[in-house]
């Protein structure tokens, strides 16, 4: 699966703004059917995401929806609808373990039957936004639905009231909760997704928070507003800088085999096979695009 940078969410009861959605530049986007949602515009949200998503992936535009749950299960009504042609996942709100993911697959299943989708096509992003969900994070990457976990840290948003810790623009306080679901979704084989920055108008703010957590291991992060989508993009792209460095250490490497050497000084620093093996993952991403 290819990364995804940039994931916005847009309220899905907002149809002017889909319509905008080509001209954002978004890795992928979030159809919103839940807290950006009132209650009494869900069914018109949910009938807006049916009628659009197909559309949308026509255009070339990754497309997810994020549903509703009552304290007992999932949305059905909401699953039902958006189940269709062209959507590539589920971003699945405040689970709280791997028997969440176990319900939710299931009614996916069903839903794929009903609507002549295929089977287990629909993946699945789980927000881990409780503390119980952050204890079983790698319990629920590994499912094979899961194909990204996302280790969001919103002011004031469900997890810091479940975690109880008292947020900081430093992001110390969040620091256990972010490695974790890096190392979780990195030991399931999946990809670890951060966010949320909801100072919309602080871009420096954002940037200096979207740098460290690439610094963690994220590959990309979820985005409350366009404006902030060119900041996130260009934060979990390489820079020319570094690719030039990465291309230079390999082709470093590569001549240096061709004397049977299997490590060299590369720019002061000891270089060997682990190190080429992570630059050229680095310049693959930068060639390929997220998309």
């Amino acid at each position: 699966m290819k990364p995804i940078r940039s994931f916005l969410f847009v309220p899905s009861i907002r149809e002017s703004w889909i319509d905008k959605v080509p001209g954002y530049g978004a890795d992928a986007i979030i159809l919103d059917l839940e807290d950006s949602v009132p209650e009494d515009g869900k069914a018109q949200a949910r009938d807006i995401a049916h009628r659009r998503i197909a559309g949308l992936a026509r255009a070339g535009q990754r497309v997810h929806v994020r549903i509703n749950r009552s304290p007992f299960l999932y949305s059905f009504e909401d699953i039902l609808a958006v189940v269709t042609e062209g959507l590539e996942g589920i971003v699945l709100p405040k689970p709280e373990g791997p028997e969440d993911i176990e319900t939710i697959s299931a009614m996916l299943s069903e839903a794929e039957l009903r609507n002549g989708r295929p089977q287990g096509g629909t993946m699945l992003v789980a927000t881990l936004e409780t503390a119980r969900s952050i204890q079983f994070a790698y319990e629920i990457a590994r499912h094979a639905r899961v194909g990204m976990i996302a280790g969001v840290s919103a002011r004031n948003g469900d997890v810091q009231r479940s975690v109880g810790y008292q947020w900081t623009p430093e992001g110390m306080e969040t620091l256990h909760l972010k490695s974790a679901a890096v190392i979780a979704a990195r030991a399931a084989g999946k990809l670890p997704l951060g966010g949320l920055w909801q100072d919309i108008r602080d871009l420096d703010g954002l940037r200096q928070s979207a740098l460290k957590h690439r610094e963690l291991g994220f590959v990309g992060e979820f985005v409350l507003h366009p404006s902030n989508v060119p900041v996130v993009n260009e934060t979990y792209s390489p820079s020319s800088q570094e690719i030039a460095y990465y291309e230079g250490m390999v082709h470093a490497y590569e001549e240096a085999t061709k004397a049977s050497r299997g490590a060299i000084i590369y720019e002061g620093e000891h270089i060997d096979l682990a190190h080429v093996r992570t630059a050229r993952e680095i310049i693959a991403l930068a060639h390929g695009g997220a998309k």
